[in-house]
């Protein structure tokens, strides 16, 4: 259970990630059912200002302190480049990260917050992922960390490391939903109004996002298919509803959403699945007619693709009861 939270800020703090984890972790949601969190923001030295990346500064109430005794730290990124490198940190902010991780705090980082982690050594042989643009000069710093840029997060147990912007949000909600459960952090979801399905389950289960339709007609479609996921959707009767042909059809769809009809519905499948499998008691073949598939093989093999464990390895972890 997360119930301490603190947030490290170092000078040219991105003003973004901290809005993220001021967002899930530093609001009061306790009137949507979310247990509160003792929340606090950690510079170099209490009452000393921070900068920020883009103008300003802030002025934290805790120094490397608060970072001790928190169950969750979560580090902000701050672009030090200099050139192909990264000017260091004292090394007073990596002893302090370094101790709360062994004093057993779960440690987040977001975008390349995750060089911070880096430069304390708590990504040594630990699978890791930052903003695609960055992971080359990650992979270059610390060649012992295994990154993966391909990846909105990577939960490796004691540390998660997010992708660029608005992948701390997935992370973060992930967390959430770890730790204390699926209700927690749809509510915070909702509040923010983001999707509380950008996530990668648990360790190692590593989600890519299904894009959204802008089109309007397209649109319909989507909401139609997700309403009749339990149907029958071959491509020809989706073009029919949006009145194309079946070849350009299946082609604007690609150019809309990123991804084939195909790969989309067992994408939103499988999401029905998980909230069955969150909570409810179905055996798995009465799941798997839910969601439109077959049989529980098929749903099995899908949710394995796609998510990265068994059905019941999933409800084990999720379930709401």
């Amino acid at each position: 259970m997360i119930r301490t939270v603190a947030a490290l800020v170092t000078d040219d703090v991105t003003a973004f990630e901290l809005g993220v984890v001021c967002e899930v972790f530093g609001i009061d949601r306790t009137e949507d059912g979310v247990p509160p969190f003792d929340f606090r923001i950690c510079g170099p030295e209490a009452g000393v200002p921070v900068r920020l990346s883009v103008g300003g500064s802030i002025v934290p109430d805790h120094g490397l302190d608060g970072l001790l005794g928190a169950d969750l730290v979560a580090v902000v990124p701050s672009w030090r480049r200099t050139g192909e490198a990264l000017a260091p940190l004292d090394e007073a902010i990596l002893s302090a990260l370094r101790a709360a991780h062994a004093s057993g705090a779960t440690m987040l980082s977001l975008c390349s917050g995750a060089f911070i982690l880096a430069e304390a050594g708590l990504l040594d042989g630990r699978p890791c992922t930052t903003h695609w643009r960055h992971a080359a000069l990650l992979r270059t710093m610390f060649p012992v960390a295994e990154v993966n840029e391909d990846v909105l997060f990577v939960d490796d147990g004691d540390i998660v490391t997010s992708a660029g912007t608005a992948a701390g949000i997935d992370a973060a909600l992930h967390l959430v939903r770890r730790e204390i459960g699926s209700e927690a952090a749809n509510a915070i979801a909702r509040r923010m109004v983001v999707a509380p399905q950008r996530d990668g389950g648990q360790r190692q289960f590593i989600d890519h996002p299904v894009p959204e339709c802008s089109d309007d007609m397209f649109a319909e479609v989507l909401d139609w298919m997700v309403e009749h996921l339990e149907e029958q959707q071959p491509v020809s009767r989706l073009a029919e509803l949006a009145g194309m042909s079946p070849r350009t059809f299946a082609r604007r769809f690609t150019a809309e959403t990123g991804t084939t009809p195909i790969q989309w519905l067992a994408q939103q499948r499988i999401l029905r699945a998980r909230t069955l499998l969150e909570s409810t008691d179905l055996d798995i073949d009465h799941v798997a007619h839910r969601c439109g598939f077959s049989s529980g093989t098929l749903l099995r093999h899908h949710f394995r693709r796609l998510v990265g464990v068994t059905p019941g390895e999933y409800r084990k972890t999720f379930a709401l009861a």
